[in-house]
């Protein structure tokens, strides 16, 4: 059986927020989910890049409630200060796609001191699903969905040393444990959900 974006259910009257929704499969998710009809929050590092993308998905769909937010998930207090935002504006939220990231840059830590891949990868998206959980809590059948990567595949944690202060740095191998960082992630928070 196929899916596609065609087969997403009408999404008229829920808030999705969708993390990294500049490029890639989160424009693509922020689209989709604005066809659908749902209220898409864009939250995006850049304000700049946020804003082309908004207007793009505008210019094809002039009908799409969407809303663009500053977001950036090597801060944590932009996580905090977005959370906060979102909650003393929103009684609910029905969607968080937690899908933003960064793929090998060179070694770099975030603004409080995580190793950078695993800080925004994993981390920051760990911190922004635990402040929105209250309006999570608050809709009906809310949904929290977590973007990997078959990387994990070459990935390992390395639960002594996760921000590579002791070992040789590999790009590659610290991309692959943030990917094994997110499905770890995802499937304990359904086991507890559940």
């Amino acid at each position: 059986m196929s899916w596609s974006e065609h087969d997403i259910p009408d999404q008229r009257g829920r808030v999705a927020v969708v993390t990294g929704a500049n490029s890639g499969i989160g424009f693509e998710t922020a689209r989709a989910l604005a066809a659908a009809g749902a209220r898409v929050i864009l939250g995006c590092r850049s304000l700049e890049r946020g804003e082309e993308a908004r207007r793009a998905i505008a210019e094809r769909l002039p009908d799409a409630d969407l809303e663009l937010r500053r977001l950036d998930l090597g801060e944590l207090a932009s996580v905090e200060s977005f959370a906060d935002a979102l909650a003393a504006d929103l009684p609910a939220l029905d969607l968080l796609v937690n899908n933003a990231g960064v793929m090998i840059p060179p070694r770099g830590r975030t603004a409080d001191g995580f190793e950078l891949q695993l800080g925004i990868n994993h981390l920051g998206h760990f911190a922004l699903t635990a402040r929105l959980w209250p309006l999570l809590l608050a809709a009906t059948d809310a949904r929290v969905v977590v973007v990997s990567s078959t990387a994990h595949r070459w990935g390992w944690m390395d639960f002594d040393d996760p921000h590579w202060e002791r070992r040789r740095y590999s790009a590659w191998a610290a991309y692959g444990q943030s990917k094994l960082a997110n499905l770890l992630f995802a499937r304990e928070l359904a086991r507890k959900v559940r």
